[in-house]
C-alpha cells in the first residue's frame, strides 16, 4: 500500500528547500562584509603595483 502524502506539507516543505537553496546561493554571493572586500581589494591593487614595479622592460601590462 503506498504512502498517504499530505499535499499542504509536501508544498511547505518544497518551498522551504526552494528558499534555503535560494538564501545558500545569495550568502555566497554577498557573504562577505564589506571590510573583507576592500581589504582584498587593496591586497590585489598591493600585489599588481608590486609585480609592475619590478617589471624589466619599465612598459605597462596591456
Amino acid at each position: 500500500m503506498a504512502d498517504i502524502v499530505n499535499l499542504r506539507r509536501a508544498r511547505k516543505r518544497k518551498a522551504r528547500e526552494a528558499a534555503a537553496a535560494e538564501a545558500d546561493a545569495n550568502r555566497v554571493l554577498h557573504g562577505a562584509p564589506k571590510h573583507a572586500r576592500n581589504s582584498a581589494k587593496a591586497q590585489s591593487n598591493r600585489e599588481n603595483r608590486d609585480l609592475d614595479s619590478r617589471r624589466l622592460d619599465g612598459k605597462a601590462p596591456d
